[in-house]
């Protein structure tokens, strides 16, 4: 069964406090190794602009400071300047005309599955619809990813899905040395399927599992209760059977939103009852 999102997490923000606590974790190294935008002076002014624009400090239809004054304010060259706007139109985040200067572009032109703007998604202190939408985004391709690599993975691969599967193992309810091993294990999965296209999107499919991995580190079950279903996927690549391999990569993406949504809601009343006070 789906997690009922509505019922563990409402549709209002996230609590600041219950949010701090995943935030925090998503600045860990993990993440850092998803892709961004360039690292440098350009990289910085690019991951100081993005957020702004998400978070509506920077809102829709409004005009950027000329190319002088924004460089100077940003202290950066214009050349820089130039590069960084170039990578934010790109994103879908800025728009560029003759006459009119560079505006921010509305929220429906954002390419949200950039794994730039997924990241910043998270620093957003999002709504209950960002954790649902980051598993829909999962639960639309893994499953089907999971069914035909079941069919196509090499015997190297399924060596290296066991041994990945001990590292799961022997890290327990550790999640922070759970998380290395698990991403690795659903990259393989994406690199089994020997599909030139599918491994394309590595870039956004490794960002949407840091994510969502980082959300669900926290949930009071620990890790250890995943580890079922992920030998469960492991079993049915070695019977090569992907009607098998799809159900079981479903059950796991259903369970780590509960996760998710019951790591949320355990923050929500840390945060409670520590402001409540002795």
């Amino acid at each position: 069964m789906r997690a009922e999102t509505g019922s563990d997490v409402t549709g209002e923000a996230v609590d600041r406090g219950a949010w701090d606590a995943v935030l925090a974790r998503s600045r860990r190294p993990a993440l850092d190794g998803a892709p961004i935008s360039g690292r440098g002076l350009l990289g910085q002014v690019v991951h100081a602009v993005g957020p702004r624009i998400l978070s509506g400090d920077l809102a829709p239809g409004e005009a950027l400071p000329n190319e002088a004054t924004w460089a100077d304010q940003l202290g950066v060259s214009r050349t820089i300047l130039r590069e960084a706007t170039k990578v934010l139109i790109s994103k879908g985040l800025l728009e560029s005309r003759p006459k009119t200067g560079t505006r921010v572009r509305p929220a429906e032109a954002w390419n949200l599955l950039d794994p730039d703007v997924l990241t910043w998604q998270l620093e957003r202190r999002p709504r209950e619809r960002f954790v649902r939408e980051i598993f829909e985004l999962r639960r639309a391709f893994e499953p089907s990813v999971a069914a035909l690599a079941a069919s196509r993975a090499s015997p190297a691969e399924l060596r290296e899905m066991a041994e990945v599967l001990d590292l799961m193992e022997e890290a327990g309810d550790d999640g922070q040395r759970f998380i290395g091993p698990d991403t690795r294990f659903h990259r393989i999965i994406l690199e089994a399927a020997h599909n030139g296209m599918l491994r394309s999107l590595s870039g956004i499919i490794d960002t949407a599992l840091t994510l969502s991995m980082y959300l669900s580190l926290d949930n009071p079950r620990g890790q250890r209760h995943a580890m079922p279903l992920h030998r469960a996927i492991h079993r049915a690549f070695l019977r090569r059977d992907p009607k098998a391999a799809h159900a079981a990569m479903d059950r796991l993406i259903d369970e780590a939103e509960e996760d998710a949504l019951r790591a949320l809601r355990r923050s929500q009343r840390k945060k409670k009852t520590k402001g409540r006070g002795p």
